[in-house]
């Protein structure tokens, strides 16, 4: 006799079927189901999608940002797009560009495999980035006029 599929919609992408690992239980609020190593289950699941040859959907993007644990607004900041360019990858109404594809598969391949913690690298380059693109230069006036000042 063949064990019946479970459709998992908890991680929220509809097309995820388990096959063993989970156990359905009747409870006074009902029929629940419980999942063993829910945490390797979503690492398995998100390992497949970085490593997939495919654009990713709004869905996956999503489920790939909740797993590490990232807003959109923070998503987005680390990608150089604004938290609605995220939102509208989300819901589909967009393509996520090339750049930005490669950069979340590579931090989510980091993040699942322990590699160390590439949000923060991401979050350090950003910032200098933004220093980078913010040109201060400072003048001072000396008895020769104004002139550029060089800091030592």
């Amino acid at each position: 006799m063949t064990k019946k599929l479970y459709r998992y919609r908890g991680c929220g992408l509809d097309y995820i079927y388990l096959m063993n690992g989970f156990q359905k239980k009747e409870t006074k609020y009902g029929r629940s189901v419980s999942i063993h190593d829910m945490d390797g289950l979503h690492r398995a699941i998100g390992m497949y999608l970085i490593k997939e040859r495919k654009v990713l959907t709004g869905a996956e993007i999503r489920f790939l940002r909740h797993e590490l644990d990232l807003s959109q607004r923070v998503l987005g900041d680390l990608l150089g797009r604004s938290s609605q360019t995220v939102a509208r990858w989300e819901k589909g109404e967009a393509t996520m560009d090339g750049p930005a594809d490669r950069l979340v598969r590579l931090m989510y391949e980091h993040h699942a495999e322990g590699k160390g913690q590439v949000n923060d690298l991401l979050k350090e380059l950003a910032e200098l980035d933004n220093a980078l693109g913010e040109r201060r230069l400072q003048f001072e006036d000396t008895d020769r006029g104004w002139h550029l000042h060089i800091a030592a």
